[in-house]
């Protein structure tokens, strides 16, 4: 109010203790003030509150203009470092012992235990000696003051150890004052008018040096106006008419005339004084922004200082070079703090629950599939594997955490995990521990722990067993990998026949028996009965190569062919989920879960489709039944689930894989650090070994589901599987056969030249020769290697003769 008729007069007006950072020069361009903005204040506060990692704080304020628009502030400057205040408690701005009392039972209830407390200055330190009362001074607890209580204890010129000890353990702030001669010099003089004196009451805190320092401020800017201009003038400005809606006659004032070259002067102010640099900045705020960190135990004691420009540091900002303060916000220190309670470590911040307060805990109370999760007949308690996975995982949390297990269902059919969720929002339950799916529209609206289960929808349908059939022998190898096994055969039997024929009686006689010779060896080398034997060298090695290749292919062959005989193989008219959407078949899904919706909503299947089934039993009464007998074609429903329903029912099957991905996990409040915790706890269950341990210890008693109901159909053995081993085969069999008739081109090509110079060269025509060429060629061919050999051996003797 007074700052608008500052503006109406156009006198400036300076304030020594007006921290209401909504107090901003735009609006009141004649208000100035030697303090600082509690905007510098609350920006220290939120990054002290980050500083030592905590994520919410509890806000207790005076309910007027200072408190409420102090805490505004906090909140904005937490917001920016994803921090945020978790309850606001006001206080009449003329409190009594009882207001002090409710509020703090009242923040008792909430989880954080981290105050900010934003009050007016206290000598009675009423707010701390009822927080002691309440036993609220202790390590769980961490209390932050904003400057109101440094001004208290600044104040006081005697502090008895009793207030300090009431006092223990908390951490303010204090607007920092550079040491200097000139304030040492007028702070032993104040003591002195204290102590000797008596003319003044009390010791001085950072306002009444910032109030000396105004003092200062007007006297130089109104002696440089006088100066200037000589003199002070006043008159009527009409505009004051239009401010007289109040019982103030503000109509009978009159306005400075040299208002706004006052206001001028002053924004020129630039000197030391008692709490340093004199200046006001854009905002018509002193221009440096920095404060001391106090924590008080048997003492006050500075452990830092933070700035705006450089942060925490634990030397003062007028010390810090300058290479300091463009780095400090990557190294920013505070001296050893201590805490409520006398400790030295840093406290937690928070309580998940106490004993008065457990954490409730909302457990599906399940009707089918109770071996996850459900409740003990005639009793309160709860049972089942989640249900270990959870009290196994809080062991591992590195704090007590008193809870209390409440069923959420009436155990007659399964409750909807959706609505188990929502409580958890709603802070009806503090967590819900089960079988809880980890689905995109349930992490909005709360935070789940890391998964402890993996799991996903799949197909489950009807299967008839295809194993019989008169042509299963066919079926290890694709129709390509039969041809070129085929093709190699062939190609064996003409090259081992064309090797052996010239020196191996076994595969010499009539065509018609060296045709069957050729490939009956072939073809028995299958089974190692040759009773034919190679003797060329050539053949041998093509021999060694090809059993080779045989013996992998052989042992691939039987392999799959065992596969095929005693695996089970699934077969069914749904081949996946898009045949099924496809279909306007039924389509049944587990009551309470979570395929309901992704079948409606995302496959935009027709809710008419979907059939509720509420237990094993209706699942394989459904099938039975199928969808021209009242039943369903498949059902719907997460791994985990149909897995434990196959164990038991072996004529139906899985389809396929599972189309989508996702785990169970435990549900619990946004930002709750218990869902950090908890899922650490589940990391540590699952690298040492207890999360298979308990899995086991439920479903595996007579083996576990699924090991023996998801085998899918053997693949069937392809040629690029093998087509390194046929290549290498055929390069050494070409390779043999080129060496071979290679060294047939040699023998015919000597033998044409002696029947040459034994004989006379007869005339004929060039074609014919060259058919007379190739058919002694092939002749030559046919013979035995002994004929070649000894008719080599007679005309080398008859040459040596002649």
């Amino acid at each position: 109010m007074i700052s608008e008729i500052a503006n109406g007069l156009q006198v400036p007006l300076i304030s020594y203790a007006a921290t209401d950072p909504t107090l901003s020069a735009l609006q009141f361009p004649f208000f100035f003030r030697t303090t600082q903005s509690d905007l510098y204040q609350m920006a220290a506060m939120a990054n002290l509150i980050d500083f030592y990692g905590w994520k919410e704080v509890i806000a207790i304020f005076v309910d007027d203009d200072y408190g409420r628009n102090g805490i505004s502030a906090l909140g904005g400057e937490l917001d920016k470092r994803a921090l945020k205040i978790a309850q606001k408690f006001p206080l009449p701005i003329h409190f009594d012992l009882n207001n002090i009392t409710d509020t703090l039972n009242k923040s008792k209830l909430m989880g954080s235990r981290v105050y900010v407390v934003h009050l007016n200055p206290d000598p009675k330190m009423r707010f701390f000696t009822i927080a002691q009362k309440l036993q609220m001074m202790t390590s769980n607890y961490v209390w932050l003051a904003t400057d109101w209580l440094s001004t208290t204890l600044d104040s006081s010129s005697s502090l008895s150890k009793t207030s300090l000890h009431i006092l223990q353990g908390v951490v303010g702030l204090r607007q920092h004052t550079p040491e200097s001669s000139q304030k040492r010099d007028f702070l032993s003089r104040w003591r002195k008018m204290v102590d000797e004196e008596g003319s003044a009451s009390s010791e001085l805190n950072t306002y009444g040096l910032s109030a000396y320092d105004t003092v200062l401020t007007v006297a130089h800017s109104i002696d440089k106006f006088i100066k200037e201009h000589r003199n002070i003038t006043f008159s009527f400005d009409d505009g004051l008419l239009k401010m007289n809606s109040t019982k103030v006659q503000l109509s009978k004032l009159r306005v400075f005339d040299g208002g706004s070259l006052l206001r001028g002067k002053l924004l020129k102010t630039n000197f030391t004084g008692l709490t340093g640099q004199v200046q006001f900045n854009e905002d018509q705020s002193m221009v440096s922004g920095s404060y001391d960190v106090i924590n008080i135990d048997d003492q006050i004691a500075v452990v830092g200082y933070w700035s705006n420009s450089s942060g925490f540091s634990i030397l003062a900002p007028e010390n810090l070079k300058s290479e300091e303060n463009n780095n400090s916000h990557l190294d920013q220190k505070l001296k050893n703090v201590t805490w409520p309670g006398g400790s030295k470590e840093r406290p937690r911040g928070w309580v998940i629950a106490d004993d008065e307060r457990p954490l409730r805990i909302g457990v599906p109370y399940r009707a089918s599939f109770v071996d996850f999760a459900t409740k003990l007949n005639n009793s309160h308690k709860m049972r089942g594997y989640c249900i270990d996975v959870f009290l196994e995982a809080r062991k591992l949390v590195p704090y007590y955490v008193p809870y209390i297990f409440e069923p959420f269902g009436d155990g007659h059919s399964n409750p909807s995990y959706n609505d188990l969720v929502q409580k958890v929002e709603d802070e009806v339950f503090d967590a819900a521990v089960g079988d809880i799916a980890i689905v995109t529209n349930r992490t909005k609206i709360v935070d789940f722990s890391q998964p402890y289960a993996t799991t996903g929808l799949v197909i489950v349908a009807p299967v008839r067993n295809s194993k019989s059939s008169a042509w299963v022998f066919l079926k290890p190898f694709t129709v390509e990998m039969w041809c070129v096994t085929a093709a190699s055969f062939i190609m064996i039997a003409v090259v081992i026949w064309i090797l052996e024929h010239r020196v191996n009686d076994d595969f010499r006689g009539p065509p018609k028996r060296q045709l069957v010779t050729m490939f009956l060896f072939s073809f028995s080398t299958l089974f190692k009965t040759n009773q034919e034997k190679t003797v060329s060298p050539l053949g041998r090695m093509v021999m060694v190569v090809w059993l080779f290749l045989l013996m992998v292919v052989t042992a691939s062959y039987t392999a799959s062919l065992t596969s095929i005989l005693t695996v089970q193989q699934l077969s069914s008219p749904i081949t996946g989920i898009e045949s099924l959407v496809a279909s306007n078949w039924p389509i049944g899904y587990q009551v309470g879960s979570f395929s309901y919706s992704y079948l409606a909503d995302t496959q935009n299947i027709a809710r008419s489709r979907l059939i509720p089934l509420g237990s094993p039993e209706e699942f394989a009464r459904a099938l039975q039944q199928g969808p021209t007998n009242g039943g369903v074609a498949a059902i719907i429903d997460e791994l985990t689930y149909v897995e434990l329903f196959l164990s038991k029912h072996s004529e139906f099957g899985i389809i396929g894989q599972p189309f989508t991905k996702s785990g169970w996990g435990f549900a619990f409040k946004r930002n709750s650090p218990l869902a950090i915790d908890i899922s650490t706890a589940i990391l540590k269950l699952s690298e040492n070994g207890e999360l298979q341990r308990i899995r086991e210890r439920w479903f595996c008693k007579k083996g576990c589901p699924g090991e023996g109901n998801r085998h899918a159909e053997p693949n069937q053995l392809h040629l690029i599987s093998f087509w390194g081993l046929y290549l290498l085969c055929g390069i050494f069999t070409i390779g043999a056969l080129l060496a071979f008739l290679l060294r047939m081109i040699c023998q015919f090509a000597r033998y044409k030249q002696q029947q040459r110079e034994s004989s006379h060269p007869s005339s004929v025509s060039s074609n014919a020769h060259c058919s007379h060429v190739i058919s002694s060629f092939l002749n030559f061919i046919d013979e035995r290697e002994e004929a070649i050999k000894k008719m080599f051996q007679h005309d080398n003797r008859q040459e040596q003769i002649r």
